[in-house]
């Protein structure tokens, strides 16, 4: 569970992950076949976010980048940013670096 926002984390590498439409699908794989049960969507600003998640990057970095790159306050980039954190990191698809 995050329980700092200078906290950085890392993905997984048991799943695939396609950029359709404005949407990132997240695909968990077991032992080399896709568990079609449990794909994860996310819109554009979660995908940005997907896509800054990096090892190195802590949640109050990228909820900076969040805050400049959309129309969103600082409290709700890192709200939002936290949020979103916590359900990858509960669903197994990023651990804290």
């Amino acid at each position: 569970m995050v329980d700092s926002t200078s906290k950085s984390f890392t993905k997984g590498y048991e799943f695939v992950t396609r950029c359709i439409s404005g949407e990132t699908i997240i695909v968990p794989i077991r032992k080399s076949v896709g568990e079609l049960d449990a794909i994860y969507t996310l819109n554009e600003i979660g995908g940005a976010i997907w896509q800054l998640i990096d090892g190195t990057r802590t949640v109050d970095q990228i909820a900076d980048v969040i805050c400049d790159e959309y129309d969103v306050s600082p409290e709700e980039a890192a709200k939002d940013v936290l949020d979103l954190l916590v359900s990858l990191e509960a669903q197994g698809l990023i651990r804290g670096a």
